[in-house]
């Protein structure tokens, strides 16, 4: 004789809740999996390809489009998800749900939301492109790419530093001399007894002779200021995209070649005191004879 044993009702009733929980995890993985896929795999390469066609010179909107394009189908692939585990119509009939969700991402959000807009004005300004060199309150460097939240900039230490969006669009931002050159000035102090107009070539010439230094247009100098105890001359001339030079190294170089140049062209720089004595000294012994040499 077999007795069935049937199980408790409480243990029943739990495993049918597990069996609802994962049928329900399941569901929104497949739905989540397919829109995300496509979306990956097909959607993202698809758009930026025809963007990438059409913006050939503004790489910023291409890396934009991608950035933008992940975001959304994320998000569709969660709503998909939600949907296809059949909670679609808790989100569309509950009001308090919705309400909810709209309080928590208003208050959680405001700042990634901030940051998307700031990005969106940002790709849109015709000034502001991947590959630039820009300079902002906070630092300097050429910008890789527009994210979502933040830009990424190349420092001229060749770092990769994250800037939040909201930073740049709220601070002013400068393009210093243009996409493919990058103005360097120097200056440098020289006496007012000395040729003012030979130290101004010995500048230029010291400029023209770097091979870093594009002929054109052509390295100047001039004089900046005439200073209480020194004439200031500054040196103007340009590189190529700082992205390909090291800044700093060609800044160092051709002060070491001015200092250089004027000790051999008897130019004198600044002096180091406001004071500068000039005369001879003699010394006479007071009997009339002359002071006796050093030993006798």
């Amino acid at each position: 004789m077999i007795i069935a044993v049937s199980p408790p009702d409480w243990l029943t009733d739990l495993l049918a809740g597990y069996t609802q929980v994962l049928s329900e995890l399941f569901w929104f993985t497949v739905g989540f999996a397919v829109v995300y896929v496509v979306g990956h795999v097909v959607l993202v390469p698809s758009v930026t390809r025809v963007v990438r066609s059409r913006n050939r010179h503004n790489p910023t909107i291409e890396t934009a489009t991608t950035t933008y394009l992940r975001v959304l189908v994320i998000g569709f692939a969660t709503l998909t998800g939600i949907i296809t585990a059949g909670y679609g119509r808790v989100l569309s009939e509950s009001a308090v749900i919705i309400a909810a969700i709209t309080f928590a991402l208003g208050i959680a959000g405001q700042q990634v939301f901030g940051s998307l807009i700031s990005g969106l004005f940002l790709v849109a300004d015709p000034d502001f492109n991947v590959g630039d060199w820009i300079e902002w309150p906070g630092g300097e460097g050429t910008i890789e790419a527009v994210d979502f939240r933040v830009t990424r900039v190349r420092t001229p230490d060749n770092e990769t530093i994250s800037v939040p969006n909201t930073e740049l669009t709220a601070n002013a931002i400068t393009r210093p001399y243009g996409r493919d050159t990058y103005r360097i000035t120097e200056q440098a102090y020289v006496a007012y007894y000395e040729d003012v107009e030979r130290a101004l070539m010995e500048l230029q010439l010291i400029a023209a002779d770097n091979e870093s230094v594009l002929a054109d247009p052509a390295p100047n100098a001039r004089i900046l200021e005439l200073g209480e105890n020194a004439i200031t001359l500054q040196a103007e001339f340009w590189v190529e995209n700082p992205a390909n030079r090291d800044v700093r190294l060609l800044r160092s170089d051709f002060r070491r070649v001015v200092k250089r140049q004027f000790d051999e062209q008897d130019i004198t720089l600044a002096p180091p005191s406001a004071q500068l004595l000039s005369g001879e000294l003699a010394v006479t012994d007071l009997t009339g004879e002359s002071p006796a040499a050093p030993g006798e």
